[in-house]
C-alpha cells in the first residue's frame, strides 16, 4: 500500500525533545550532503554510478564509529539515502521537471524522515494526539483533521513558526467519476490573481501580509543586513545571537506569509476541480518568465529592479503550485485539467464571430481590452479567460457543455476617456 494523501499537523514537542531533533535534523542533512558528495566524486573520478543500497551498508560502519550519527534512529538515515534516490530518478526522468540534487545548507527547511511501521498515533482528546517516535517517544500534536488511514511514512520538520509531523496516509479513495460539469478557462495573473471565464469579477488574494508586517519585515531585512555587516568586519562572519533572533522573526513572518498564500491556493484550486468538468489552464514556463534580468557586466540587462519587483508578484501568485495541486484535485473530483499554448491568449478577441489576434488590441497591456477589428471591448484578463476555455474545449474539452457556443457575457471594463484617436477605425 502507497500513500495517497497527505496530513499535516502542529508538533509540540518538550525542551528536550525538542533539543534532540533538532540534532537529528542537522544530522540528516550533513548525511544527505556527503551522500551526494560521495556519488558526485566516484562519478567524476570512475563513471561509478553508487546508489542507497551500497551507502547503507557504508552507512553501517559510519553509525558504529561515530557518536552523532549513530544518535539517529538508523530508519532515518536510510529514509535520507532512499529520499536521495529517489531525487536522483527523478533527475533522470526526463518528462520529470526536477533539476540535479542540490546540496542543503544550514538555514534549509529542517527534516527528518521516518518508516510508517515505526510510528504509532493514539488520540488524546478530540482535538490532541500523540506520535510515538523511535528513540524520542510520545510528542504531542495538535489533531486538527483525522488521520483518515494507514499510516505509511512519517516527517518531521520545522519552519519559522515551529515543528510540525506530516503524515503520509493510505486512504484508498477512489477518484470519483467525472461529474459532467460545465468546463472553465483559469487566467492566472498579477493584477487579478485568477478569473474565470464563466464568472464576472476576477478571484483576487487578499494580501499576505498587511501593512504593520510588511513594515516590521522591511525594518528586520535591513537590521539584519546591518548586523551581518558587522559579523563580517568584527566577527569573524560569525553569527552573534541577535543575529540568530533576527533571522528567525523573519523566517516566522515569512512563513506566515506562505501559509496564507498556500490557504488561498488550496481554496481555489478545490474549488475548481469541485464545479467544473474541465479546467483550461495555460502552459507556462514559469522558470522562463522570472529569470533575472541583471545580465552580465559586459551586458549589463536594464529596468532590473522593476523586472524583480514583477518576478516577486508573479512567484507570489504561485502558478506553479496551482497547476500542481490542480493535477491531483481534478483526478479526484471527477474533473480534466487541460493545458493549453500560452502563445497570444491575452491579444485574442474573446467574441466567438471575430477571434481575431491582434496586439493593438489591447493597448498599453492595461486592463482593457478593445478589439480593434470588431469593437469587442471587455476587462482584458476575463477575455483571455475565455479564449483559453475554447482552446481547451479543442483540445479536448467537452462539447455538449460548451458554454461558448452562444455569445459570451460581457464583464464591464474599466471606464476610460475616449478620444476620436483612441476609437477603432470601424467606429470612427
Amino acid at each position: 500500500m502507497k500513500a495517497d494523501m497527505g496530513r499535516r499537523y502542529r508538533l509540540y514537542p518538550t525542551a528536550g525533545q525538542e533539543e534532540v531533533l533538532t540534532r537529528w535534523g542537522h544530522t540528516c542533512r550533513a548525511l544527505w550532503n556527503v551522500a551526494l558528495e560521495q556519488r558526485r566524486y566516484l562519478w567524476r573520478q570512475r563513471r561509478i554510478t553508487l546508489m542507497g543500497s551500497a551507502q547503507c551498508r557504508e552507512l553501517a560502519i559510519a553509525r558504529s564509529e561515530l557518536d552523532w550519527m549513530a544518535d539517529l534512529p538508523s530508519e532515518c538515515g536510510q529514509r535520507v539515502l532512499a529520499n536521495l534516490d529517489a531525487a536522483y530518478l527523478n533527475f533522470w526522468n526526463p518528462d520529470h521537471p526536477a533539476g540535479f540534487p542540490a546540496r542543503k545548507k544550514r538555514g534549509h527547511r529542517m527534516g527528518i524522515p521516518f518508516k510508517g511501521r515505526y510510528i504509532e498515533v493514539r488520540k488524546l482528546s478530540r482535538h490532541w494526539a500523540e506520535v510515538r517516535l523511535p528513540k524520542l517517544g510520545w510528542v504531542r500534536f495538535r489533531l486538527s483533521r483525522a488521520v483518515g488511514g494507514t499510516i505509511r511514512n512519517a516527517t518531521v520538520s520545522r519552519d519559522g513558526t515551529g515543528w510540525h509531523v506530516s503524515f503520509g496516509v493510505h486512504t484508498g479513495r477512489i477518484p470519483d467519476a467525472s461529474n459532467g460539469r460545465p468546463g472553465c478557462g483559469v487566467d492566472f495573473g498579477v493584477a487579478a490573481s485568477a478569473f474565470v471565464s464563466t464568472e464576472t469579477e476576477p478571484r483576487l488574494m487578499p494580501p499576505t501580509l498587511n501593512k504593520a508586517e510588511q513594515a516590521r519585515l522591511t525594518h528586520l531585512e535591513r537590521k539584519k543586513a546591518r548586523q551581518l555587516t558587522h559579523a563580517k568586519r568584527h566577527n569573524g562572519g560569525r553569527y552573534s545571537n541577535r543575529l540568530r533572533r533576527t533571522m528567525a522573526q523573519i523566517a516566522r513572518l515569512k512563513t506566515r506569509q506562505a501559509n496564507r498564500r498556500l490557504d488561498f491556493t488550496h481554496k481555489l484550486t478545490t474549488d475548481l476541480a469541485q464545479n467544473h468538468g474541465f479546467v483550461g489552464i495555460e502552459d507556462l514556463r514559469v522558470k522562463n518568465m522570472t529569470k533575472s534580468a541583471k545580465g552580465t557586466l559586459d551586458a549589463p540587462g536594464k529596468n532590473v529592479a522593476r523586472k524583480s519587483g514583477l518576478n516577486r508578484s508573479i512567484l507570489d501568485n504561485a502558478p506553479g503550485e496551482r497547476r500542481r495541486q490542480l493535477e491531483y484535485k481534478c483526478r479526484l473530483y471527477g474533473s480534466r485539467l487541460i493545458p493549453v499554448p500560452a502563445f497570444h491568449t491575452s491579444q485574442t478577441c474573446g467574441n466567438p464571430a471575430c477571434g481575431k489576434v491582434d496586439p493593438t488590441s489591447r493597448p498599453g497591456c492595461g486592463r482593457l481590452f478593445r478589439c480593434v477589428h470588431c469593437g469587442w471591448e471587455d476587462d482584458a484578463d476575463h477575455n483571455a479567460s475565455v479564449e483559453i476555455e475554447a482552446r481547451a474545449r479543442r483540445t479536448g474539452g467537452s462539447v455538449t457543455n460548451s458554454t461558448r457556443s452562444a455569445k459570451p457575457a460581457r464583464v464591464p471594463a474599466p471606464r476610460r476617456r475616449r478620444t476620436r484617436e483612441a476609437l477603432p477605425a470601424t467606429q470612427r
